[in-house]
């Protein structure tokens, strides 16, 4: 009986996929996961996959392996006609879906960087918390007594693990074996949307999101011997930079900030920004669709009509009226404008999610007359801070890559001057 719910319910939605019938595929979500991704937002999801890679070509059969529990994981190949990738989800006994995801297909394993040392620095499993919203991570240490100083890496917004992967990319491990080459301890750690979404409470905010985990980052790194405590820092790496002001200010002894490509343009702006950048690279009527969805939900987060009992499904993302109340309230740059605590500001010039024009200006117009504070463009570089050429499209994210070395010494020798 069960193997044959798992059967149905992948060849349900296989079919769906071929006619794209968002809406359709909500229905056949398990609950929790169904007040987490909207019909919009999956809508956006696939036209975001497709802009790169051209038309679909074909949706072939579900293929079954052996999950967790009761789950059974199936994956979907799709085959477009400039690259591919597959859908992957979990069937629960309950026949319904319990997770999804769109992978890059290729089944390239990260390797470390050109930059990276191994020899020059050891790592540590470690855990952020305690019960149930404990997080695990990863302290990389220089080899040698230190003290060394330290950055907290905060990654991006979405259920990222702590190398913040991306297809075969790991931007945030590079970054950690890079500095850790470098005599910089690195501590960094799954998130909790990551880690366990399904113990999150329906008002979850972005700080609920980051604080108390970035926080006990900090504490326990000030009780290495190694590390030298009144050297730490965070480096957040786009909803991570955004964040990560709002850290320090909960942490004065926080010694500075590194942001790469941190967002300072209200999110809700943003998304209508990127997903008519995306639907530009890939015109589809769906994707028209979901981008005149996204405006309408939008101008609810922004006007005064937005309470906490806001259903989900009328706002983007799928996210909840607490977590875009929380947004709508913080000002990213006008809190770091009342830090006294140095920054180094990094943006990639090829950047489309993150862009000079939408957020490096609200930096600049606030902290480039502190003379504590450096802002730099990598003219080259994508939103993982890739180099490339061309116009950029999410088919970048798929291929082997790793964070620009520039970047990796340029942060290593600010970090060593403080």
């Amino acid at each position: 009986m069960k193997v044959l719910k798992v059967l149905e319910a992948a060849q349900g939605l296989a079919a769906l996929l071929r006619a794209e019938r968002f809406a359709e595929m909500v229905e056949l979500f398990a609950p929790p996961l169904r007040a987490a991704v909207s019909a919009d937002a999956l809508r956006l999801a696939w036209a975001a996959e497709l802009a790169g890679r051209g038309k679909v070509r074909e949706i072939g059969e579900p293929v079954s392996a052996a999950g967790e529990g009761e789950a059974v994981r199936v994956r979907i190949p799709v085959r477009c006609a400039d690259g591919n990738f597959t859908v992957v989800t979990s069937v629960g006994g309950d026949g319904l879906l319990h997770g999804l995801r769109l992978d890059p297909d290729g089944g390239v394993e990260w390797q470390p960087p050109h930059y990276a040392e191994p020899t020059r620095f050891i790592e540590r499993d470690i855990l952020l918390g305690t019960g149930p919203l404990a997080v695990p991570g990863t302290l990389s240490l220089p080899v040698g007594p230190g003290p060394w100083p330290a950055v907290v890496l905060l990654s991006g917004g979405g259920a990222f693990d702590r190398d913040e992967s991306c297809g075969p990319n790991k931007p945030l491990k590079d970054l950690a074996w890079g500095l850790a080459s470098r005599r910089v301890a690195v501590l960094r750690f799954d998130k909790i949307t990551f880690t366990r979404p399904d113990r999150l409470p329906s008002d979850f905010t972005m700080t609920d999101e980051y604080l108390p985990h970035a926080l006990a980052a900090v504490r326990l790194l000030r009780q290495q011997p190694e590390v030298d405590a009144d050297r730490i820092h965070l480096l957040g790496h786009s909803m991570g930079g955004k964040v990560a002001p709002r850290v320090a200010a909960a942490d004065p002894s926080i010694a500075g900030l590194v942001l790469l490509a941190a967002d300072a343009q209200p999110m809700h702006e943003a998304a209508v920004r990127v997903a008519r950048y995306l639907t530009a690279l890939a015109p589809h009527p769906s994707a028209d669709e979901a981008v005149t969805a996204l405006v309408r939900q939008a101008a609810l987060v922004a006007g005064p009509e937005l309470t906490p009992d806001t259903p989900s499904e009328l706002l983007p993302l799928g996210l909840s009226a607490a977590y875009w109340l929380d947004l709508r309230a913080y000002d990213p740059v006008a809190t770091a404008s009342g830090l006294a605590c140095p920054m180094l500001i990094l943006q990639g010039g090829r950047d489309y999610q993150v862009t000079v024009a939408d957020d490096l200006t609200r930096w600049r117009g606030a902290l480039a007359d502190r003379p504590d504070v450096a802002i730099r463009i990598h003219p080259d570089a994508n939103h993982l801070f890739f180099t490339g050429r061309g116009r950029p499209t999410p088919a970048e994210y798929t291929r082997p890559g790793h964070v620009d070395s520039a970047v990796v010494d340029e942060i290593a020798t600010w970090l060593a001057r403080r």
